[in-house]
């Protein structure tokens, strides 16, 4: 069946008659028959199976889901975790180590570089930054390399890699790649199809997609994939039944509303190139994107996201109180619902490598909701 068909029945009760969802399950105990059962229990979990015996462990809530986003991430193992950046942070504790070295995409989330300057350099860990291009990884690798991090697209003006040329030459070198998908959501792109270790997401965005459940997810295969999930419950990272439940939820729906989202965003897209005081749409489904062609090659579609850039003499006031007068877009964080919101974006500060964003005009990013078109 195509992943649409399967996000609609994976992970549902097999006995009739039953929910059409599994129910939420709420506990920190488990209890048993007897101590022989117990026992049982926790060898069958020590040679890697996957055994109801803890609430930090996972619930048969919680296994929905994981079984869930492995389908839609094409992988053997999902851990879940309660925010996008823990799943990040998670990545990190696993595969690095004091002594290693680290080389992470310029355009990734900016919480990132949070994470590298209070955490991963303190720690021990060396940190260079690439362009996102292959021959600038290239020239960052070195033997002590343990990891390679990236985001496709790049947050805030979707700058596109070649992903499997990066991945090639990340498992020439035996370097896992980890790659953050919540751009694409699974439903868009599967990063491990592309050859990537790793696939990462805030299911906090488009996963869930109705702004009220705090999720992350990491998916990976083989050892990793069991290494990952035995270091967040070594560092008690865990989520409730109650989100696991509505983020099932937001997985049913989640390809009919990223083609509305991705329909919507590109009539707006449309609309706002052609207005004076705009320089550029950034929006990889644009044919002038840089990375069109390689999102042409590598994602099924499109979703809400576009940012807007002004030209050079726009003064930052004037977007911050074209923002101030909008009625449809809120005014906030994450992006991924179901509504529409617009928030003013520093790429300066959000890049290291490209200093041209110094000497260019403003940016708005938008996220294009489920509401009918506004043009």
């Amino acid at each position: 069946m195509q992943l649409e068909t399967d996000l609609i029945h994976v992970a549902r009760p097999e006995q009739r008659p039953a929910p059409v969802n599994p129910p939420v399950v709420r506990t920190s105990t488990v209890t048993f028959e007897s101590l022989a059962a117990m026992r049982a229990a926790k060898q069958r979990r020590e040679q890697g199976e996957r055994v109801f015996s803890y609430g930090r462990r996972g619930t048969p809530t919680t296994y929905a889901l994981e079984d869930a986003v492995s389908r839609l991430e094409a992988g053997e193992h999902t851990q879940l975790l309660p925010s996008g950046v823990a799943a990040i942070n998670l990545v990190f504790m696993t595969l690095l180590s004091p002594g290693a070295h680290m080389v992470i995409a310029d355009s990734v989330y900016q919480p990132v570089r949070r994470i590298v300057e209070g955490w991963l350099r303190p720690w021990g860990v060396t940190v260079d930054y690439f362009d996102g291009s292959v021959e600038h990884l290239m020239t960052t690798l070195r033997d002590d390399t343990r990891l390679i991090y990236t985001e496709v697209p790049g947050s805030l003006v979707y700058e596109m890699q070649d992903l499997p040329a990066l991945a090639a030459i990340a498992n020439q070198r035996g370097i896992p790649l980890a790659v953050d998908n919540t751009w694409a959501s699974g439903i868009l792109m599967q990063p491990l199809k592309q050859g990537a270790t790793v696939s990462l997401m805030a299911g906090t965005k488009y996963l869930v997609g109705h702004s009220d459940v705090m999720l992350g997810s990491v998916t990976a295969n083989g050892d990793i994939g069991q290494r990952l999930r035995e270091m967040a419950i070594t560092m008690g990272q865990s989520i409730g039944g109650d989100d696991a439940y509505l983020a099932l939820r937001g997985v049913r729906t989640l390809a009919c509303r990223m083609e509305t989202h991705d329909w919507h965003a590109r009539e707006l897209g449309e609309w706002l190139v052609n207005q004076p005081q705009v320089a550029c749409v950034h929006q990889p489904s644009r044919p002038e994107h840089p990375g069109h062609e390689l999102w042409r090659r590598d994602f099924s579609g499109g979703n809400g996201l576009l940012t807007v850039e002004f030209t050079t003499d726009t003064p930052a006031q004037q977007v911050d109180s074209l923002v101030d007068r909008l009625t449809l877009f809120a005014i906030g964080s994450s992006w991924g619902g179901f509504e529409s919101l617009a928030l003013p974006c520093n790429i300066v500060a959000a890049r290291h490598l490209d200093n041209s964003w110094a000497t260019r005009g403003p940016c708005l990013r938008l996220h294009v909701g489920l509401e009918p078109s506004m043009i």
